[in-house]
């Protein structure tokens, strides 16, 4: 497709591949973790960090699909230093315990990427009885970044070098209920939409996004914010609609 090739400001454009975007980059004295690290987006960004010299931990969920992508990067890359942690974003006991493990083990911590998300799933209540989609996607990156802000700030002072969080958002967020976020309605199946709530998730992201931007800037702490739609990317994020049918 001709769009494909269309360079932006930034000049990339949709068919840059990741070594081209990060070429030059030395990453070496810095530490990310990258949630969802298991498919899709998220592997690609473990990779790609990886690559550059980056110590990646993976927050997952499935320890065995993380151990198949770790080797393949090692693989791949056999100095590459990346970790595992297990990580369920659906469960504020789970987000914790992943907080406090890794806070405990006195790493630094220069980037946070929020990217582990469902999509379009049929109704279904958390463990901690929120809607899974709004429980998943931004209730646990909330209050796993919350729970993290204090390491990424103190890294930030003392190697002086800007933190970044990122949220994996969508386009979608423009499509959320008509009334936006349902936030007297969130848990409720009456009314329920698959994509609608997936929206409404992906524009409490965003919402989340814009004012933790405000709030770092107001501080003057030496921390970004960003939200990112990463456009039409046929993955597994879309196992339970169609949207993307014949794309794979």
């Amino acid at each position: 497709m001709w769009w494909l090739g269309r360079k932006g400001p930034s000049g990339f454009s949709a068919s840059s591949t990741a070594e081209e975007v990060t070429q030059g980059i030395d990453g070496s004295d810095l530490t990310a973790i990258v949630t969802g690290a298991t498919s899709g987006i998220g592997v690609e960004t473990a990779r790609a960090l990886a690559l550059r010299g980056v110590h990646v931990v993976m927050g997952i969920r499935n320890m065995t699909a993380g151990g198949e992508i770790k080797e393949t990067i090692l693989r791949y890359n056999p100095i590459a230093k990346i970790d595992m942690m297990e990580l369920d974003l659906s469960s504020m006991e789970s987000v914790r315990t992943f907080a406090s493990q890794f806070n405990s083990r006195g790493l630094p911590l220069n980037i946070l990427v929020n990217n582990a998300g469902i999509m379009a799933t049929p109704f279904k209540l958390s463990k901690d009885k929120i809607e899974l989609q709004f429980a998943t996607n931004h209730i646990g990156h909330f209050l796993l970044t919350n729970l993290l802000l204090e390491t990424m700030k103190r890294t930030a002072i003392e190697q002086r070098k800007e933190g970044r969080v990122v949220n994996v958002s969508s386009r979608r967020h423009k499509l959320s209920y008509p009334e936006g976020i349902r936030f007297d309605k969130i848990n409720d199946k009456s009314g329920y939409n698959s994509l609608s709530a997936y929206g409404q998730s992906k524009l409490a992201n965003v919402l989340h996004t814009n004012e933790l931007a405000r709030r770092l800037k107001e501080e003057g702490t030496n921390i970004t914010a960003n939200s990112v739609s990463p456009g039409p990317i046929a993955t597994n994020l879309f196992r339970y609609h169609s949207l993307m049918e014949g794309l794979n």
